[in-house]
């Protein structure tokens, strides 16, 4: 992954102050080939991630953005995969520096796109199933799984056997560290568009199927959160429960999703490399693109500092320094 994370550096040198006390999913990958994403504020160039406008979180949990992220706008393209294929979200700040919260879960959805690709659908329609939630680990519960991300780990999930057709994925980091008091949470989605393959059979019940926003409130207990320091609570996860066609064996363990982060694609960053029959991926990956339309949405309260100037956010080596949160630590693993 490293060529794959270079190809965003040199853009975001040329932006003044970005922040990277937030951030975005830079990169989707699929059993080891990279897709990238754009840089909220940078070009829009093919990618099958959609592009957010800034790295604020979401605030509020009936927020039209909670869906896909801030003014999310369709991509232009979408990954193929299959039932079994490992899934990992690489999550950055504003300047590529690794993932700056460790506390709170981390969730997964699928939205079935209908008999359209999901590169025209409206996801504000969209009827989300839940795949995947994972919170503090088993082996340390004064930790959150979201913590390994901030050394520079993916999340990872198992695509469960998931009847063949077009969808939304849609992985979503909410940090509570502010969330002892009603309002404080914070809501990272992204959204990526697939379309999966195979011979999986899996469909959701309609009473495990929600409409984002509206599966949260800023009451529920996972959201509004009093005992988010308190080690020995136990988390109640928000929104529905997973599918019930899902097993445990498919999606992993609850508790510990993250990955390596090694990023061990044979075509990472090298251009058009070979790719599944049929594909299409996201930028240097090989794939072929449709076209994009765009939808818009409202901005949240935390504020990035705006970029002055349109760059080429293809281009990035490592961060030539890491934010004042990014300070302090210790990174004992460096995933690229």
């Amino acid at each position: 992954m490293r060529s794959t994370l270079s190809v965003f550096t040199l853009a975001l040198a040329a932006l003044p102050s970005l922040v990277s006390a937030h951030g975005f999913v830079a990169i989707v990958t699929v059993n080891g080939k990279d897709f990238k994403g754009d840089v909220p504020q940078g070009p829009s160039d093919p990618t099958a991630i959609r592009q957010i406008s800034d790295v604020s979180p979401v605030k509020g949990a009936m927020n039209p953005d909670v869906n896909c992220g801030m003014s999310a706008k369709v991509a232009s393209q979408v990954i193929d995969m299959n039932p079994g294929d490992k899934v990992e979200f690489d999550w950055r700040g504003g300047d590529m520096s690794f993932w700056p919260h460790n506390t709170g879960p981390m969730l997964t959805y699928m939205a079935s796109c209908g008999d359209t690709t999901c590169d025209k659908f409206d996801s504000t329609k969209a009827r989300w199933f839940k795949i995947q939630e994972v919170g503090r680990k088993d082996s340390n519960p004064s930790q959150w799984a979201q913590q390994d991300l901030m050394s520079g780990k993916t999340a990872a999930i198992t695509l469960p056997s998931v009847k063949p057709g077009n969808y939304l994925l849609r992985h979503e980091i909410i940090a509570l560290h502010l969330a002892t008091q009603k309002g404080g949470a914070e809501f990272y989605p992204s959204c990526t568009q697939v379309r999966v393959g195979g011979n999986g059979a899996g469909v959701p019940k309609d009473n495990e199927l929600v409409s984002l926003p509206g599966a949260y409130t800023d009451d529920d207990p996972g959201i509004f959160y009093p005992d988010t320091f308190n080690p020995s609570s136990k988390y109640p996860f928000p929104g529905p429960a997973i599918a019930s066609f899902i097993t445990s064996d498919t999606v992993g363990s609850t508790d510990t999703p993250v990955g390596s982060g090694s990023g061990s694609g044979s075509n990472s960053g090298s251009g058009s490399g070979p790719s599944k029959s049929g594909s299409a991926s996201a930028s240097s990956a090989t794939g072929k693109a449709s076209s994009s339309t765009s939808t818009g949405g409202s901005k949240g309260s935390c504020r990035l500092k705006k970029a002055a100037a349109k760059v080429n956010a293809r281009a990035v080596v490592r961060p030539r320094h890491l934010s004042r949160i990014m300070r302090g630590i210790t990174i004992g693993h460096s995933a690229h």
